[in-house]
């Protein structure tokens, strides 16, 4: 029992030293994101081991700005279009969110984790988006520098 109650004690430390996204962080947001897994509310863990795309995000001083889909290309380039989601960042009690809108829909996601080479977002329906920090692709191996 003495051992049950050390471990509980432990995990809630750990949970509670979770960092905080400060609007400082917001920074790191901005540049090309690659899902790696989606962790949905009932435990199951969807893997991605190849994207066809990515998430760009791009957010200004003034909190606001945009996210898109791209397709990396193998020259190191991406595919993008005109289609994007406007985006402003909220901090409320102590968390931050991502509120989204397009003329048909509006939502919002959690910021879970926001590091230089991590992010985690949580939806309304707790399904957690686990992202890494991605760059263009180049297979070309010439040593042209790529955007």
């Amino acid at each position: 029992m003495k051992n049950i109650f050390q471990i509980l004690v432990f995990s809630l430390f750990f949970v509670g030293c979770q960092p905080k996204v400060q609007p400082a962080d917001i920074a790191k947001i901005n540049g090309y994101w690659e899902i790696e897994k989606v962790a949905l509310a009932d435990g199951e863990d969807k893997d991605y081991k190849i994207n066809e795309s990515y998430d760009f995000f791009e957010i200004g001083k003034n909190d606001e700005g945009i996210r898109k889909k791209v397709m990396p290309q193998l020259d190191g380039t991406f595919l993008v279009n005109d289609t994007y989601e406007q985006v402003k960042v909220r901090f409320e009690k102590d968390k931050a969110f991502l509120d989204y809108k397009t003329d048909y829909a509006k939502w919002s996601e959690e910021i879970i984790t926001l590091t230089d080479k991590e992010l985690v977002l949580k939806n309304t329906e707790n399904t957690r988006y686990h992202y890494k920090k991605a760059g263009p692709i180049n297979l070309n191996d010439d040593g042209k520098k790529t955007e």
